[in-house]
């Protein structure tokens, strides 16, 4: 016996999530589901430039629950909905993945077999520069068979946030380090 539930379409599903992501400025970079007992789990991967807050993720879990809601997509079972962003070791396979991850380290295995390890410094749509030990290597998206983000335990705080060269002026309204002057 054939059931609705058994065959959602992932394709389908994507399409329809897609536009529902959009309106909060965000990304979709997957929906999967997986059987969980008796319902069945949607897990939809959310992300956007400059991150996803908590807020963020609860604002596109109502949307995406309401529109389930109002379609069939999902077929008549029971099934859990689950939206977070990605996680650190999911794999950089897009040029807004590498955008994302400016000035972390990455490794990165070629075509050629050859395997890199650097620091993202900037990104084309077809390629990423990498700081390797001090020297620029570019790499071309297409010739990559595998990237991922490598986790830093000792990376220094702050590093993630634009630097403030320290010869840089405010105008009246502030200091360059964040102190106001009366006057």
């Amino acid at each position: 016996m054939s059931r609705k539930t058994d065959h959602t379409d992932t394709t389908s599903l994507e399409n329809f999530l897609r536009p529902i992501v959009a309106q909060f400025g965000c990304d979709l970079e997957d929906a999967e589901i997986a059987p969980a007992g008796k319902r069945r789990l949607l897990r939809v991967l959310v992300d956007r430039d400059g991150g996803i807050s908590l807020d963020d993720v609860a604002d596109v879990t109502r949307a995406i629950s309401k529109a389930l809601d109002a379609d069939d997509i999902m077929g008549g079972g029971a099934y859990t909905l689950e939206v977070s962003s990605p996680g650190v070791d999911r794999p950089l396979t897009q040029p807004r993945h590498w955008r994302r991850n400016l000035t972390r380290l990455v490794a990165v295995t070629l075509d050629s077999g050859d395997k890199v390890t650097g620091r993202v410094t900037s990104v084309t749509d077809e390629t990423a520069e990498l700081d390797v030990k001090g020297r620029t290597r570019t790499v071309k998206f297409a010739d990559v068979v595998k990237a991922k983000v490598q986790i830093e335990f000792n990376r220094p705080a702050g590093k993630d946030e634009e630097e403030v060269p320290e010869d840089h002026e405010e105008d009246d309204a502030g200091a360059a380090d964040g102190t106001v002057e009366e006057n």
